[in-house]
């Protein structure tokens, strides 16, 4: 689990009790199935995947169902033992991956609720789950009436007194299930109409849901798909779905055996009353549609883009965990300067959504002179209802690049509230904390004139220029460590000390890879990454896209010149520093075992910025 955001505080107590329960059940599971395989992890993606067991098996015995008051329990008994290999095992796959639909779905409203992952730009995602509930309750209901044994009519008795509490019908419900002859082959006809029609509805909700996340968990892996769904054959194997006896409505039910994850508030009704059950069933309801609203909090600022600097690459539109950035055509357009003077502006065309029911705003941006426009460009626009502001599109983007040779480094699409520019100015004071009395002529804080690092040639060295043990104030054998850590993840601030210098990203996923590298040729002897555990990002895809970017998977890459063995990526997830001062510890000991990292002395140092951005030589 993550750093728990800001709630209510009524609800913070039992957040934070529920988030310390859950975090360890979770780290154990790491530890058996590893996070690629961790049901924990994927519970959205169980969810799609049992719905689509449960529809699979339903159309098998479809096929061969009796829609006829007569011949409903008589098909389905015969599917039962006739064909138990094939019609016996689809029908207990059906009712097993129901029923662990369910689970899985109150198990991630569960993580989720605790988790706090229910307002801001996450409103639409909660507020559209929640209508699926009653429609994967229904859905479920429908399916036992049905079988029509015992527990069918009970359920169907129950249900019409339940539904007789509200004002909506001329005569009782109930009278349809008191009497033989009082059931017709049109309920069946009606029963499998809404079987049907009631999980195609809850589909396309489960597809609504999922409408504003980009590259959405819908499918788990292969080696938790397929173990899930053996566990589920073997389960159909060992334990059958059955029926009981035929329903009678010359008879009253004695003693039914209720599925509890479909019927378990079916007791309520003759405990409490069927309009308790409305009005509790009510409350719930309105109080989870209510939840974004009571945790609403001052938003952070959203990413904003530069278009001096936005080559219309479209990395961030890709990387973009919730579908926050749109590419648009640039416009091309003519600003009046004086009487008889024009200057070219290039601007963006509306956002979507603007003019509609979206709340979309526009990209305030005017750039006056040339901006490096071209026709047909497009450019990145924000969509703020959209954006998470976790940073990661200003990590997709080529102009995150330390070695730029500007004064302020401004990229094409960056984070108000921590902008590239001041990452930058903070690693380098953060390496200069490791390189004490090592500074070139006119950098140490000491001098007369000293001259801070942004103020220097790209490149310019601030290794340490004396072998340890020469007034450098350096022991043998110490090895300077950078570390770069997550807002939402394990702390790298415990790992600060000596020869260690740490720095916190809004998500790691904000990492740009020319850091790394910029890190080891400015004063590091080793770069340690430490990013949320895998599957546990806030921001979903925060770690996984930088171990891809780090393994050259994904633009921009690590280039292949950077010695990897001087570069560890580690998952730490909150409250887990023990961990990643273990594998500090490990990276120390590896960079024991390497010469000293020593900057080449060269009059300059080329190098072509990853992410095909155009070479440069900067100047040393």
């Amino acid at each position: 689990m993550t750093a728990m955001p800001q709630t209510v505080p009524a609800y913070g107590a039992i957040q934070a009790a529920g988030v310390g329960a859950l975090r360890p059940i979770e780290r154990a599971f790491d530890a058996v199935f590893q996070a690629a395989a961790n049901p924990w992890r994927h519970l959205g993606a169980l969810s799609f995947f049992f719905f689509w067991i449960a529809t699979a098996s339903g159309i098998y015995l479809y096929i061969f169902f009796d829609t006829s008051v007569e011949g409903a329990y008589r098909s389905v008994e015969e599917l039962t033992d006739g064909q138990w290999y094939a019609g016996g095992v689809m029908r207990s796959l059906h009712r097993y991956a129901s029923d662990a639909l369910v689970v899985s779905v109150v198990l991630h409203l569960v993580k989720e609720l605790l988790a706090g992952r229910f307002a801001g730009f996450r409103w639409f995602s909660w507020v559209s789950g929640v209508p699926l509930l009653w429609l994967l309750l229904a859905s479920g209901i429908v399916g036992y009436w049905l079988v029509w044994d015992e527990l069918a009519q009970f359920i169907a008795l129950a249900t019409a007194e339940w539904f007789d509490a509200l004002p909506l019908f001329s005569e009782p419900l109930a009278r349809n299930f008191l009497a033989p002859g009082s059931v017709d082959d049109r309920l069946f006809t009606l029963l499998m109409f809404l079987h049907i029609g009631l999980p195609l509805a809850l589909l396309a909700g489960m597809f609504i849901h999922v409408q504003r996340v980009n590259y959405g968990d819908v499918a788990p892996g292969r080696v938790l798909g397929w173990g899930t769904f053996l566990a589920l054959l073997a389960l159909s194997l060992a334990r059958p779905a059955t029926s009981m006896d035929p329903a009678n409505l010359a008879l009253v039910t004695q003693a039914v055996a209720l599925d509890w994850f479909y019927l378990a508030f079916y007791p309520l009704f003759y405990e409490w009353s069927p309009n308790a059950v409305w009005a509790l069933a009510a409350a719930a309801t309105a109080a989870l549609l209510a939840l974004p609203l009571a945790a609403r909090r001052a938003r952070p600022p959203v990413a904003h883009v530069d278009l001096a600097n936005c080559n219309g690459c479209g990395r961030c539109f890709a990387d973009c965990p919730y579908a926050a950035v749109v590419m648009r055509p640039r416009q091309l357009s003519f600003v009046q300067m004086g009487d008889n003077a024009f200057a070219p502006q290039i601007s963006p065309l509306p956002s979507p959504g603007e003019g509609s029911g979206v709340r979309a705003e526009r990209n305030q941006v005017s750039l006056r002179g040339s901006v490096g426009g071209r026709p047909g460009q497009q450019h990145a626009v924000v969509i703020p209802g959209l954006c998470a502001s976790c940073g990661i599109c200003t990590g997709a983007c080529p102009s995150s690049t330390p070695f730029r040779s500007s004064q302020r480094l401004v990229t094409g699409i960056d984070m108000p509230q921590q902008p590239i520019d001041t990452v930058r100015q903070e690693l380098e004071r953060e390496l200069l904390s490791i390189a004490e009395e090592r500074y070139p002529l006119g950098s140490h804080p000491s001098s007369p004139h000293p001259r801070p690092l942004s103020q220097k040639g790209r490149g310019e060295a601030i290794v340490p220029l004396l072998p340890p043990g020469e007034g450098s104030g350096m022991r043998e054998g110490e090895r300077r460590v950078m570390v770069f850590g997550c807002g939402h993840g394990a702390a790298a601030a415990a790992c600060k000390s000596r020869d260690v210098a740490t720095f916190s990203l809004l998500c790691i996923g904000m990492l740009p890879p020319a850091f790394i590298e910029y890190a080891l040729r400015n004063g590091a002897d080793g770069v340690l990454i430490a990013a949320c555990r895998e599957g546990d990002c806030e921001y979903r895809l925060g770690e996984r896209w930088l171990g891809e970017r780090l393994a050259g998977a994904r633009e921009p890459h690590l280039r292949p010149s950077v010695p990897r063995e001087r570069v560890r990526l580690v998952y730490a997830g909150c409250g887990e520093e023990s961990v990643l001062r273990r594998e500090l510890a490990s990276l120390h000991a590896a960079l024991a075992r390497l010469p000293r990292n020593q900057r080449r002395r060269s009059s300059r140092d080329k190098f072509s910025v990853s992410a095909g951005m155009t070479k440069r030589n900067v100047q040393a």
